[in-house]
């Protein structure tokens, strides 16, 4: 067990206009399960890369710990090899039956790492990265955002194996994960930075009491300013009417008024003058003890969405609906078989199920459907414009182009007419500054960029290009398109991957405000739980 000391640190990328971190101190043990909280952009990967030494930066950070981060990086030579192959390049002194024992803790046979890498799905890699990660001794280990892009029995087991862990900081926004698997949380709060014991909802609880009474201070602070701003404008107008009555007097209105009367009404005027000045110092003092009460309150601004109203009923019907593919070799592949929906007017209903049961794939033939029912319209994807998603961009338009391989059966009908706002799973066709994606995408680049600062983007992001921002902030560009856009249906696949924990709050809260009718496709459990009004099981 020892400490990782942190005094007096500052860090700013070249070329940034601001620090992502000013003279923060703080310490933290290595026998921790810390988790890390933060808003998108605030600095928690940089913090771990501060950690790894990959960054230059002033003040210290003083440890005796190795540290060891999780997503290994996997160049395009090794995704083609297995991971037995590949082990002793990433990290020599791992040793494979450590690794083993570690898979069998996961529920995963060793035979995963005697196939290609990009065979692997997910859940897969992200279980093999993590048996090697735990299977090394004497390492504090960093690891950030496990759990996206995993289905729901694959979070499951990583959360039921990192319960058993310590010794490392976690990196995410699902607060199931964090309850579960922390002891102590490290917050980057607007401001400052803390440390406490506990998970994410003891936290979050704290965090409640502490801004509810921040909140009831300042505003004690505001009335008591301005009934002191009242008393010195009027000690003030009183002093400057006094001193008016120094020079001049009517002797019939005032006989017992003489010459030497000019010095005591001096006198009295400094006097007031004096009370003046103290009441201006009590407001000062009363300004200086309402600094900071704020600064880390969150108040997030509420979301606005404007869904449209469709007149019938039924928007999407499926009925014994199948589909599967022929991959390259022509082999046949079944995504989807004896599949049943129908979504209404209001409702949300969720798709759940294990990576590959097909959630996405029947998103992307409900789009396919609406699109050949749009095909006269001004563009080629009509019921996805303004998203962020055209064709040949994102992981939908891919699977729209390939669909000669596809083969369907049974009922699938999507209304006629209707307009649908879609956000994809895949970030990684977002390239150039947001002012081009505004004008591509026709939206109103002033709104858009105001939905992005509610969902607490700072304004020195609008400046750089997209390929730049974090994975999270690239999700709020979308996220931001999608509620800009009025639509009948909105459909969602996977939205909050790497948005964090505030905005998940405020987007829930929008949600159940302006309740529209959306297909969604997430595995946040607490997100699941607040919003859905149906969850299907595949």
């Amino acid at each position: 067990m020892s400490q990782i000391g942190v005094s007096n640190l500052t860090f700013c990328y070249e070329g940034s206009f601001d620090n992502i971190f000013e003279n923060v101190s703080f310490s933290i043990d290595t026998n921790w399960k810390l988790g890390f909280i933060g808003r998108n952009g605030k600095g928690k990967t940089t913090f771990l890369n501060l950690l790894l030494g990959k960054l230059e930066y002033q003040g210290t950070i003083s440890t005796s710990a190795s540290f060891d981060y999780f997503p290994y990086q996997i160049n395009a030579d090794q995704r083609k090899a297995c991971w037995g192959e590949i082990l002793e390049e990433i990290r020599p002194d791992c040793e494979l039956w450590r690794v083993i024992c570690e898979l069998d803790k996961l529920q995963v046979s060793a035979e995963v790492l005697y196939r290609p890498f990009e065979t692997l799905s997910h859940g897969e890699r992200t279980k093999v990265m993590l048996a090697i990660l735990f299977s090394r001794e004497n390492y504090f280990l960093l690891i950030d955002e496990p759990t996206n892009h995993l289905d729901g029995q694959a979070r499951e087991l990583v959360k039921a194996y990192l319960r058993e862990k310590k010794g490392f900081i976690l990196v995410s926004h699902d607060r199931d994960l964090l309850d579960a698997c922390v002891d102590h949380v490290l917050v980057l709060n607007r401001k400052t930075i803390e440390v406490q014991s506990g998970n994410f909802s003891s936290w979050w609880e704290n965090k409640a009491r502490m801004d509810a009474f921040h909140k009831a201070e300042n505003e004690k602070h505001l009335k008591e300013i301005r009934a002191l701003g009242r008393a010195a404008d009027r000690a003030q107008r009183w002093a400057e009417a006094n001193e008016r009555t120094k020079i001049g007097f009517d002797p019939t209105k005032e006989p017992d008024r003489f010459i030497g009367t000019r010095a005591y009404i001096g006198a009295k005027t400094k006097k007031m003058q004096s009370r003046v000045k103290n009441l201006q110092t009590r407001i000062g003092k009363e300004i200086a003890q309402r600094e900071g009460l704020l600064e880390d309150v969150e108040n997030p601004v509420e979301l606005k969405l404007m869904p449209l109203e469709f007149h019938r009923e039924v928007l999407v019907y499926a009925r014994d609906y199948g589909l599967a593919y022929e991959d390259e070799e022509g082999k046949r592949h079944t995504v989807l078989k004896d599949f049943r929906l129908e979504l209404r007017r209001g409702e949300r209903i969720f798709l759940n199920g294990k990576n590959g049961c097909g959630k996405s794939s029947f998103i992307r033939a409900v789009l396919a459907h609406c699109t050949q029912k749009n095909e006269g319209a001004d563009t080629q994807y009509e019921v996805c414009k303004g998203t962020g998603v055209q064709i040949g961009e994102g992981d939908a338009a891919g699977s729209l182009q390939k669909k000669s391989t596809m083969q369907e059966w049974g009922v699938l009908e999507a209304a006629s007419g209707m307009r649908i706002s879609y956000i994809s799973q895949d970030t990684s066709f977002l390239k150039g500054g947001l002012d081009r994606f505004c004008r591509e995408h026709m939206l109103d680049e002033s709104l858009f960029k105001a939905i992005l600062r509610q969902l607490d983007m700072e304004r020195v992001q609008f400046a750089k290009n997209m390929e730049d921002f974090s994975e999270g902030q690239k999700k709020k560009v979308l996220i931001a398109a999608s509620l800009l856009q009025q639509a009948h249906l909105y459909i969602w696949d996977e939205p909050l991957n790497y948005i964090d924990v505030f905005s998940r709050m405020q987007i829930e809260d929008l949600i159940l405000r302006y309740t529209p009718t959306m297909l969604i496709v997430d595995h946040d459990v607490r997100f699941r739980e607040k919003i859905a009004t149906k969850i299907i099981e595949l």
